[in-house]
């Protein structure tokens, strides 16, 4: 979360790909409504985020591929924020754009991102910093790409919390899905903490490649950490046996979509952690969980966020 000293919230970057430009959309308001600003821009595509606070005002900056919009398409964009955030009571946020290089913004973001202790024995490192000596905690090690995943915003930290919780309970071998992967943040973090195999998947090709980094980065194979560009149903199609356990931290409507197909990847006994849920979303994704065999055993909140843990019933 931001402070006053200026740290960082989240901050998700581009990977090592050939140059190219990107739209920087600069949002510029009160503190309080960072989660919004956040959850909009991923609504609008955005494949990064960074965001600081400064002598208590808020400064958020999502990035869009030049390829994927055009300039009318941010000016929508910006009516979308400003109608977000003076529908809660705020005052209309400034906002700016600009186009940069990707060499520009990974030289920026890397001002913002510094190590973070995640529950009780995570610790979310970034890849350039020398690793240190003595750890007491499990090193994360992440150099994220263009890909959502540095461990520092509100939904993956509650994944990565509700994963510590789920696994210390477990006893025989695991396997877990990860849908939606990004960085390959919850599947490294699930191996560390016991599991024996991870299946991430993404529907975004540059993520695959993050995940890909990710995993050579922290030591591990492709028969720990197996990966591919697709969903649910890549997953599906390559597993022999159920998964003991997956992670859904996207958006809230697209879990909506995948909750018929959780029971493909899954047995009697399997258990799942979603995120990327506003507390205003919860009741809808609750109740289409129960209308195909899923309860919901506990429920996280973290800001404006929450995550479920769920098991078949």
């Amino acid at each position: 979360m931001p402070d006053s000293q200026g740290n960082q919230n989240q901050s998700v970057t581009p990977a090592t790909l050939p140059p190219s430009q990107w739209w920087e959309i600069k949002v510029v308001g009160v503190p309080l409504i960072d989660d919004l600003l956040f959850w909009r821009l991923q609504e609008e595509g955005c494949q990064g985020t960074a965001s600081q606070v400064v002598n208590q005002e808020l400064t958020v900056c999502g990035y869009l591929s030049l390829d994927r919009v055009q300039s009318i398409d941010l000016q929508k964009i910006a009516t979308r924020l400003h109608q977000d955030v003076q529908s809660v009571g705020h005052p209309a946020p400034d906002i700016s754009w600009q186009l940069i290089t990707e060499e520009d913004w990974a030289h920026n973001w890397r001002n913002y991102w510094h190590p973070q202790e995640v529950g009780h024995r995570l610790l979310i490192y970034p890849a350039w910093l020398e690793v240190p000596e003595q750890c007491e905690r499990l090193l994360i090690r992440l150099n994220p790409g263009v890909a959502f995943g540095t461990g520092a915003h509100a939904t993956t930290q509650l994944c990565l919390r509700a994963l510590e919780q789920q696994i210390q309970e477990q006893s025989n071998p695991l396997a877990i899905a990860d849908i939606g992967c990004g960085t390959g943040i919850l599947s490294i973090a699930a191996l560390l903490l016991g599991a024996n195999k991870a299946y991430a998947v993404d529907l975004d090709p540059l993520a695959i490649g993050a995940t890909q980094a990710s995993r050579k980065l922290n030591g591990l194979t492709s028969d720990q950490l197996w990966v591919t560009e697709g969903s649910l149903d890549q997953v599906a199609q390559h597993l022999q046996h159920p998964v003991q356990g997956f992670c859904c931290n996207i958006l809230a409507h697209i879990i909506l979509d995948l909750i018929p197909q959780f029971t493909d990847i899954t047995g009697r006994d399997s258990w799942g952690i979603l995120s990327g849920i506003l507390d205003t979303q919860a009741s809808m994704i609750i109740e289409a969980l129960h209308a195909h065999g899923w309860k919901v055993c506990d429920i996280h909140h973290e800001q404006d966020w929450c995550s479920l843990i769920i098991e078949r019933s």
